[in-house]
């Protein structure tokens, strides 16, 4: 069964990744673009596509827009059942309620939403129990993490789930594409700094992390320490990490914890999944290389429309021992692919296996 879709979000970067993703899914129809004020009324057409490649042919009304009172009944008429959102967070905290109250299934990018008790935080392919029933009723809501989560939280349970970890300490090194069009065109100057970006990575590993007790979350218990800054690259964001493992370790025992991480059987098969979430490499991540991993290899050309399993694989190198128990490795992540638009369309995949 083919599911109508709206992508809330007509011009942004994740916006146009979603638009991208979905313009050949197997089991979701783009039906309705909307977006702000600014783009409202306007034909897709004519819209500005920022991404690598032609803009999707979707044959689409009009872009509607988020503030309509008259959403819910214009994407009803229009046989949208689905909602994937790129809108930024003050849009989202009652846009997507909303939506979710108007019989719409939820799936998001904005953090509006991230950590509260009634919406899941879901990695489709490491946590997917936490989107199970709760006790009052089903989950019609999700989010996906912060895209720097991604490249710390698939070593970090590899590791963990090996060995145990007793801290980590990570120092991010963020593309400009995950601040959005602007800084990506160099519309604005670059920062190094990302004010908040560390403290919100660093409490969605413990959600992730934590366990489901009768349809509430109890985030995990984590001692780690994290910095967080933006350079000056296209895309792709890696993090250098330390873990301090619960016990000594060999090195080779290391690299084959890393090599033996699975998906959760829940996600396997699942159009955007990747056959390994999690591929190492011997020597250093780079992105030229590994930024459209899948999985399998490392692709040299893709079509994001059609290759829905490229750039979803995370990629780890530079991987050495500190100490008998501590582990160093740089973890690669393509950020506007697993880390967002790739993220949400995988755990939509995930959902709808789950939600009637």
């Amino acid at each position: 069964m083919v599911r109508g879709a709206v992508v809330l979000g007509a011009s942004g970067l994740v916006g146009q990744r979603l638009q991208q993703r979905l313009a050949n899914h197997p089991m979701f129809e783009v039906r309705a673009l909307a977006g702000s004020a600014r783009t409202a009324g306007t034909n897709p057409a004519d819209l500005t596509w920022g991404l690598e490649g032609h803009a999707p042919a979707l044959d689409l009304p009009p872009v509607l827009d988020v503030q309509d009172p008259g959403l819910v009944g214009k994407l009803h008429d229009l046989g949208v059942t689905w909602a994937f959102s790129a809108v930024p967070s003050d849009v989202a905290l009652s846009l997507e309620t909303h939506l979710v109250d108007g019989g719409f299934r939820v799936c998001s990018n904005a953090s509006a939403h991230r950590r509260r008790a009634d919406v899941p935080l879901v990695v489709a392919d490491l946590n997917p129990q936490h989107l199970r029933v709760r006790p009052e009723g089903e989950f019609l809501h999700a989010c996906a993490t912060n895209c720097t989560l991604i490249p710390l939280l698939m070593p970090y349970l590899a590791l963990h789930r090996a060995f145990g970890v007793v801290n980590y300490h990570a120092t991010s090194e963020q593309a400009r594409s995950g601040a959005g069009y602007a800084l990506l065109r160099g519309e604005v100057s670059l920062t190094p700094d990302i004010p908040g970006e560390a403290e919100k990575t660093m409490a969605e590993l413990t959600w992730i992390t934590g366990r489901l007790a009768q349809g509430k979350i109890e985030p995990a218990t984590i001692d780690g320490r994290m910095r967080c800054q933006r350079v000056d690259e296209a895309d792709g964001h890696i993090v250098d990490v330390v873990f301090e493992l619960a016990q000594p370790v060999a090195l080779q025992d290391v690299n084959a914890a890393l090599d033996a991480f699975a998906p959760h059987p829940d996600a396997v098969g699942l159009p955007s999944a990747p056959l390994k979430p999690l591929m190492r490499v011997e020597g250093s991540v780079r992105r030229e290389t590994h930024l459209w991993a899948d999985g399998l290899g490392f692709p040299a050309e893709v079509n994001p429309a059609t290759d829905l399993q490229a750039g979803m694989a995370v990629v780890v190198g530079d991987v050495v021992m500190e100490g008998p128990s501590r582990v160093r490795l740089r973890s690669l992540s393509h950020n506007t692919v697993r880390g967002a638009a790739g993220g949400v369309v995988l755990l939509a995949e995930l959902a709808s296996t789950q939600w009637s």
